[in-house]
């Protein structure tokens, strides 16, 4: 439980692992009920074009999202898989909003075991694909 009261749902867990063991699907995009005491899955998809990930994020309210990010490195490293988390929270969203999504936030990312990044995002620039590409791929291929 987060330090708002909201309880991550047993569903939510359940996406996480049918993206991250089953390959089931590219993204989950999680909110909170509507009563704000728990959050859960508002939507999975298995679409691989980043861009419709990107559609899903309400211009005018919070989420979170885990998306299976693939990306390639130079050299003969080849492709390259990382899950990333992301908390998005943009300048638009109501005030009450953001508070209980950023309390409540340390709740599903400590329930979710395997993500190698965390992206915060207040605007589309923050999330773009080079953004997020340059963060996970930081250390990559420089062995």
């Amino acid at each position: 439980m987060s330090r708002s009261g909201v309880a991550v749902a047993d569903e939510s867990l359940t996406a996480f692992n049918d993206l991250k063991l089953g390959k089931k699907y590219k993204f989950v995009l999680f909110g909170l009920n509507a009563d704000k005491t728990s959050i859960i899955v508002k939507e999975t998809s298995n679409e691989r074009d980043y861009d419709v990930f990107l559609e899903k994020l309400p211009e005018d309210d919070c989420l979170y999202a885990v998306y299976d990010f693939e990306y390639e490195i130079s050299g003969a490293e080849g492709k390259r898989s990382k899950i990333v988390f992301f908390t998005w929270s943009p300048d638009t969203a109501p005030i009450r909003s953001k508070m209980v999504y950023a309390s409540s936030k340390d709740a599903l990312r400590r329930a979710l075991n395997g993500v190698s990044s965390d992206i915060q995002g207040t605007d589309f620039s923050e999330v773009a694909y080079e953004s997020v590409l340059e963060k996970v791929s930081r250390g990559a291929g420089s062995h």
